[in-house]
């Protein structure tokens, strides 16, 4: 089956529940069979929409026919609660620019435990990409399908953290967690964004029974 045809991108405003006003980049391919909202690292710490992990996602997701939105947090720090509404509201908009199609959440470090941590009955799918999981506060058992990639090297929660957390989310629940490390990578990811931006979008394409993205990039 041919990919999408064509791509339509834009950047726009738009309000959190709470009335704080935030900026999206989103890109709706053609045609669209999914949609992802990509969460950032902590902003407090420098992370933004145009953080290098989250441009790869955003870029790599299209070509596979998955809609992307990516967003900045709030400019004032709502620790963890309001930036949580925050992807409520990203939700919102993504579903409102490709309805009728599974969603999933995908984020990065900081992202991956806002991400984790949503009740959102039209979340469908998690991609937790080196989430801070064993120096945040405890996030409950995934009740969706979710893909966990630690980076071998991550200072904050290393594969020996991280893996244990994920298993006792198996043991209490039926939900299917994978785990993956990233070979040669910190937290950073540098030199692996493309790779692990490959292995979220050919998680998702199988999970949604997707036609197979294009071949990675080099």
């Amino acid at each position: 089956m041919a990919g999408p045809s064509r791509t339509t991108q834009r950047t726009f405003e738009f309000t959190s529940p709470d009335g704080h006003g935030l900026t999206a980049d989103i890109a709706v391919p053609e045609p669209v069979r999914g949609g992802a909202v990509i969460c950032h690292p902590h902003p407090q710490y420098g992370g933004t929409r145009h953080d290098r992990v989250v441009s790869a996602l955003f870029d790599t997701l299209p070509p596979a026919g998955i809609a992307a939105l990516r967003f900045d947090f709030r400019s004032a720090f709502g620790d963890g609660v309001g930036e949580r509404l925050d992807a409520v509201a990203a939700l919102d908009a993504l579903a409102e620019a490709a309805p009728g199609v599974p969603l999933a959440m995908v984020g990065y470090s900081f992202g991956a435990w806002i991400s984790l941590g949503l009740d959102d009955d039209r979340i469908g799918a998690l991609v937790a990409v080196a989430p801070p999981l064993a120096v945040m506060s405890a996030t409950p058992a995934p009740v969706v399908p979710t893909l966990v990639l630690t980076p071998a090297h991550d200072q904050f929660s290393p594969p020996s953290a991280t893996e244990p957390i994920v298993a006792d989310w198996r043991s209490c629940s039926n939900t299917p967690v994978e785990f993956d490390v990233i070979d040669t990578a910190d937290h950073f990811l540098a030199g692996r964004t493309v790779a692990v931006a490959d292995r979220a979008v050919r998680w998702l394409s199988d999970r949604w029974r997707l036609p197979s993205p294009p071949s990675p990039r080099r």
